[in-house]
């Protein structure tokens, strides 16, 4: 009997030696940032554009402005280019759940999003992403692997 009790107390010190030292399960890392399939183009500038490429930044951000810069040189006649502040129009941002900047986006004129970026973007493979969906085959082979394929999965749709 005294084993026990014994036992007990020790497990009972343990216990509150735990919670004083507020040893909690840490909750699980996620490095995913939520990227929508399919935009409202009524939402962004000319939506009559055949291409959109939308950019979700933040003022606080020292890698949006780099990815903006990049982007806004795409702007013609064929594709609108549009910087997203976070500070300026939250509520885009939480209409298509963006929770990391910088998000770059590329859709067509439904609103399908071809292809994305988190994080930033080198000019060389935006403008590539860019040429190959508008002109598919204009990447040659093996140069498509950083060009922001996106997964289309049910639980990212907006």
């Amino acid at each position: 009997m005294d084993r026990v009790l014994l036992v007990l107390g020790a497990v009972l010190i343990a216990g509150a030696v735990a919670l004083i030292l507020g040893r909690k399960p840490g909750a699980p890392a996620s490095n995913t940032n939520h990227v929508p399939n399919l935009l409202d183009r009524h939402d962004f500038t000319r939506p009559d554009a055949p291409w959109l490429v939308a950019v979700f930044t933040s003022s606080t951000c020292n890698t949006c402005a780099g990815v903006w810069e990049r982007a806004e040189l795409l702007t013609s006649d064929i594709v609108a280019t549009q910087r997203i502040d976070y500070q300026d129009d939250t509520a885009l941002h939480e209409r298509y759940r963006i929770d990391g900047v910088p998000t770059l986006v590329i859709a067509d004129s439904d609103g399908t999003v071809k292809r994305a970026f988190l994080g930033p973007v080198t000019a060389t493979d935006l403008w590539a992403a860019m040429a190959e969906e508008r002109e598919p085959g204009s990447v040659p082979p093996g140069c498509h692997d950083h060009l922001g394929g996106v997964e289309n999965d049910a639980d990212q749709s907006t």
